[in-house]
């Protein structure tokens, strides 16, 4: 059973991931384009934080699915750039003889970059 969080929950991880990035409320809001009394508003438990803030927040690194959830996003995913997520769902829209292939080709390739570092 899924409980809902409440505005406070959210809002304080919110803040805790403002934090962990190094931002202040008013640099955060300016980069997430709302006011910094908007920002306190929503760390304190005063609004529903938009989903447009929300991704312009998981640009500037805050773990989204913490801050709604309190569940903290897989580690070996928060490392990864955009362009390596964008390679793995790619392979995931894939038929599975497609991706076998594809496999193939990228094991092959990082095999032959491998060993050329390891000769230099």
């Amino acid at each position: 059973m899924f409980l809902h969080p409440s505005r406070e929950e959210i809002g304080a991880r919110l803040q805790a991931e403002r934090k962990r990035i190094g931002l202040n409320q008013d640099e955060f809001a300016q980069r997430v384009g709302v006011a910094k009394r908007t920002i306190a508003g929503y760390e304190g438990g005063g609004g529903d934080i938009g989903a447009s803030v929300l991704a312009v927040a998981a640009e500037l690194g805050v773990d989204v699915l913490y801050v709604i959830t309190g569940r903290r996003q897989p580690a070996e995913l928060e490392s990864l750039s955009q362009e390596e997520l964008d390679v793995l769902r790619y392979i995931k829209s894939m038929e599975e003889e497609d991706r076998i292939a594809y496999l193939r080709v990228g094991r092959g390739i990082s095999e032959s970059t491998e060993s050329r570092r390891t000769s230099k």
